[in-house]
């Protein structure tokens, strides 16, 4: 199994929410984050003074899915959040070794 982690745009959550859904992937978990990578945050204007935003508001996604489904649930979030503008995030792939169902007991592939 394999835990895909995704730092996206907050306004892109619906569609790649809609293009995992169609490629078969059955949950996921999402978290408010903030962060910044090469865009390096921004500067805004405030009642005339300026500041500096360095982190930027993004959504983590975490998906556990079987070694099968990988490439097809990292293309969906690809596609379907990308902007072609700096920012629109990151997808990193890690292994799991164990996953268990806290209600039921089952373990691995059935938990998830």
């Amino acid at each position: 199994m394999k835990k895909i982690e995704a730092i996206i745009k907050p306004f892109k959550l619906d569609e790649v929410k809609e293009a995992l859904h169609e490629v078969g992937v059955k949950g996921i978990t999402v978290t408010e984050a903030k962060g910044f990578g090469r865009q390096k945050g921004h500067t805004e204007l405030y009642r005339g003074a300026e500041y500096v935003v360095d982190f930027l508001p993004k959504v983590k996604l975490e998906i556990i899915v079987e070694d099968g489904q990988v490439e097809r649930a990292v293309e969906a979030i690809q596609s379907a959040a990308k902007t072609g503008r700096i920012g629109d995030g990151k997808i990193f792939v890690s292994s799991v070794e164990e996953v268990i169902r806290i209600r039921t007991g089952e373990r691995g592939p059935d938990a998830v």
